[in-house]
């Protein structure tokens, strides 16, 4: 019997974008069998392809600035612009993402966030008076000190000298909030992980490591960040440091909380919401999500995990294509979420094959899937 086939992967991190990952498996699955109805709908939590992910589900113009990377190089990026409901969408990934920098070459102390205020001053431009920005993937982990300076925020030392890059704020003493300005959009900032800014689940020691930070660096960059926060608390009267979300993108959720007043929401909830999830569940026969790694963390709060419990709560039954998954003990202790969980690897071939070519890998095994674990 032919099924109606939802089909809702975020991305293969490092390999494939959500929406390169739902068409492969959408050939795949197409392929063996061409009478189930495929609905595409790529998804983000809030991090790389956000803005992609939500331009497709609401009717916007593409907008391009002329700002900085994290290393203050030029770049052009894009965001986007509704403007029947005046709302900017911002991805700060096309701005200060790690994936724009060569590897290896940065050390996280030069880089920061201030790129991103010229997205912010240009929606605010143009009439917006609501912003949503996805904040995972970026290469800082600055507190959101270059986006706060970028907007006019003045960082001084005990010697009362500017404070220019973040490394410095170990000897922050006080902050001076910007003149007065054009107002900005009331900024709703969609947060992939739910880590404090501060401490052992933190920001920096969490991480820090895929930004570059080496364990010998973690004492500096907490000092620096904790000095940030206490200064933060005494003269904004702001004792935020410990919520959720605030260590997103190396701290931005914190600065962009603390000098932007912007409410931190769950970046899987928001796109749950402008997609009609719970809806489209409810429609489909069945579910396909996927992502490049199903592990330990997927039922954590990742967005595929938060697939797989809707999909449970809908009775609809969900599978996961995935790059690679864990052990058999890990597994047992998900499927009462997920009907089934593949994975390019071990299913098909190896791990270093998968990831070195996912377009070749993951349609054989949606192929493969669909022509073997469906009953039929």
């Amino acid at each position: 019997m032919p099924l109606n086939v939802l089909i809702v992967p975020d991305k293969f991190k490092g390999t494939l974008t959500a929406q390169a990952a739902a068409e492969l498996i959408a050939e795949g699955w197409h392929e063996a069998r061409p009478q189930d109805k495929l609905e595409l709908l790529p998804m983000s939590d809030g991090g790389d392809g956000f803005g992609e992910v939500l331009s497709r589900l609401l009717d916007v113009q593409e907008q391009t600035i002329a700002t900085l990377d994290a290393a203050h190089s030029p770049r052009e990026a894009k965001w986007w612009w509704d403007p029947k409901a005046r709302t900017a969408i911002i991805e700060s990934a096309k701005i200060i993402g790690l994936a724009l920098l060569p590897p290896n070459k940065f050390h996280p102390f030069d880089l920061d966030t201030y790129g991103l205020g010229a997205a912010l001053q240009s929606a605010a431009d143009i009439g917006a008076k609501h912003c949503l920005m996805g904040i995972g993937g970026s290469a800082t982990n600055d507190g959101g000190f270059g986006l706060a300076r970028a907007r006019g925020w003045i960082f001084l030392d005990e010697h009362e000298h500017q404070i220019e890059q973040w490394r410095q704020l170990s000897s922050l003493q006080s902050i001076y909030p910007p003149a007065p300005q054009k107002d900005l959009p009331d900024l709703l900032v969609a947060v992939d992980v739910q880590n404090p800014l501060l401490g052992a689940t933190g920001a920096t020691r969490v991480y820090g490591p895929q930004k570059g930070l080496r364990p010998e660096d973690f004492e500096h960059a907490e000092k620096c960040l904790s000095q940030l926060a206490e200064v933060v608390e005494r003269d904004l009267r702001l004792d935020v440091a410990a919520e959720p979300g605030t260590g997103a993108a190396g701290g931005l959720g914190f600065g962009l909380r603390c000098f932007l007043n912007a409410r931190l929401d769950s970046g899987f909830d928001i796109f749950a919401r402008y997609a009609r999830l719970k809806e489209r569940i409810r429609a489909a026969q069945l579910v396909i999500t996927g992502e490049g790694a199903i592990d330990a963390s997927t039922l954590m709060g990742k967005g595929v995990g938060e697939i797989a419990k809707m999909c449970h709560e809908a009775e609809v039954p969900c599978m996961a294509l995935a790059g690679t998954y864990g052990s058999s003990e890990q597994m047992e202790q998900r499927e009462h979420c997920f009907a089934r969980i593949f994975g390019m690897s071990p299913h098909l071939t190896t791990t270093e094959l998968a990831m070195r070519d996912p377009g070749f890998w993951l349609p054989r095994l949606a192929a493969d899937v669909a022509r073997n674990h469906i009953d039929k």
